[in-house]
């Protein structure tokens, strides 16, 4: 039995040329669906190079109603949660510092591009599941309605501490309440 046991053993491997092959081709297409991939994140930012420079927070913005600390997910075009915004920076994922002052809301990304919504280009504010590449629980994502340029987007994002979301929902549509009841 042991005889046996011992008698049996793989082939042994006589064309090393086809498996390197096989290896140097696979690492090439690997590297060209990254490569495509890239220049259609450049193309999309071209695409989009008609949306103006992001604003930036005012140096007196004056006392926050409201902080949060998470990540932003990303914008896309309000209403189309699949359309992602590139340009600019706003399709980068990161973490997030939010502050929300009568002046606006500002966000202030480590590692990404910073901006800053003023009060008066907010447009509204919910809880939802998803936004472009994160998909979460129903409720799990505030998105903040906003205008920029021409354009309505919504930007996601999730609050460490989940439970903080209803508070910046309705808080956000007071504001944007009583700034639409003030023009």
């Amino acid at each position: 039995m042991i005889l046996l046991a011992a008698g049996k053993k793989s082939a042994e491997v006589t064309d090393w040329a086809a498996r390197i092959g096989w290896l140097v081709g696979l690492a090439l297409f690997v590297a060209l669906v990254y490569w495509l991939m890239r220049e259609g994140w450049k193309w999309r930012a071209t695409l989009q190079s008609d949306l103006p420079e992001l604003p930036t927070a005012p140096t007196d913005a004056g006392p926050a109603k409201l902080n949060m600390s998470g990540r932003y997910h990303g914008s896309t075009t309000a209403g189309q949660w699949l359309d992602r915004i590139v340009a600019h920076g706003l399709g980068t994922r990161s973490r997030a510092e939010l502050t929300l002052t009568d002046a606006g809301l500002d966000v202030v990304r480590p590692g990404a591009t910073d901006f800053f919504v003023p009060a008066e280009r907010l447009r509204g504010a919910r809880l939802d599941k998803g936004i472009a590449g994160k998909v979460l629980t129903e409720g799990g994502l505030l998105v903040v309605t906003w205008e920029h340029g021409d354009k309505l987007l919504d930007s996601g994002f999730r609050s460490d501490r989940a439970a903080e979301h209803n508070d910046w929902v309705d808080t956000l549509n007071h504001m944007i309440d009583k700034t639409e009841g003030a023009r």
